[in-house]
């Protein structure tokens, strides 16, 4: 009886160490498979950095508005200028109107 279990816990040692020899394998094909996948997720991923321009600019130089671009900003600034000023003075105001 005694042979008989030794050859039943050889076969189930075997057993254990194939299983073991497979899922091993397949851990090492899982993670080489994810690997492929971030370097691909990297690759096409698009960065929120902006790409630098083709010639190399002074890091100490301050690139200059274009006069367009100020003048446009300018007008801006005004027309939110004039509008929060009305915003304040209406809420000034203690006059109720019915309709």
């Amino acid at each position: 009886m005694s042979n008989n279990r030794v050859e039943q816990l050889e076969s189930t040692v075997a057993e254990l160490e194939s299983t073991v020899t497979g899922l091993t394998e397949e851990l090492i094909e899982a993670k080489e498979r994810i690997r492929v996948l971030e370097a691909e997720l990297d690759a096409d991923t698009p960065t929120r950095v902006p790409e630098r321009r083709a010639e190399p600019a002074d890091e100490d130089e301050t690139p200059e508005a274009e006069p367009d671009d100020v003048a446009e900003a300018a007008a801006d600034a005004d027309g939110d200028a004039e509008t929060s000023s009305d915003e304040t003075e209406d809420s000034g105001s203690d006059d109720i109107i019915v309709a």
